[in-house]
């Protein structure tokens, strides 16, 4: 049986087209680097999001990140890895109509903010080096349902 809070995730389950742009280390500016991600059920109470980007001059890509929930602590928590070896813990929030994911390490606080349709995510990457005093972009990171 599903999990009953991680359900409220099944609007992103599916095949995306995903599209990174306005980078600040991207170059020229305006450049855009195309993708793919694939959202299905691992079980009854997992989401896994695998995205792969690169192509057209830009170096292949990919990432994967485990969502779930503690059900007990009230809150969703998804696990992220990249083909760099990195990998992060990030809590998440869910619901209407906005996904946010959190970190706040040592190294550094990131966010991914985004605002979530049936067939269109539009989100972006953020950092802070201050402890989340300040936060710059690192990217905007758009999802089109194939």
């Amino acid at each position: 049986m599903r999990n009953t809070e991680m359900a409220k995730l099944s609007v992103l389950v599916g095949e995306w087209t995903t599209t990174i742009s306005d980078a600040w280390f991207l170059e020229p500016a305006g450049t855009e680097v195309p993708g793919a991600t694939a959202i299905e059920w691992l079980g009854e109470s997992l989401l896994v999001v695998r995205s792969e980007f690169g192509g057209g001059g830009h170096a292949r890509s990919e990432m994967s990140l485990v969502l779930g929930r503690s059900d007990a602590n009230d809150r969703f928590v998804a696990l992220y890895q990249d083909d760099r070896g990195v990998c992060r813990e990030f809590a998440v929030t869910f619901g209407g109509g906005q996904w946010t994911m959190t970190r706040e390490d040592p190294d550094f606080h990131q966010r991914f903010v985004a605002d979530v349709e049936e067939d269109r995510i539009l989100g972006r990457w953020e950092a802070s080096e201050d402890g989340g005093k300040s936060w710059r972009k690192d990217f905007d990171l758009t999802y089109a349902r194939a």
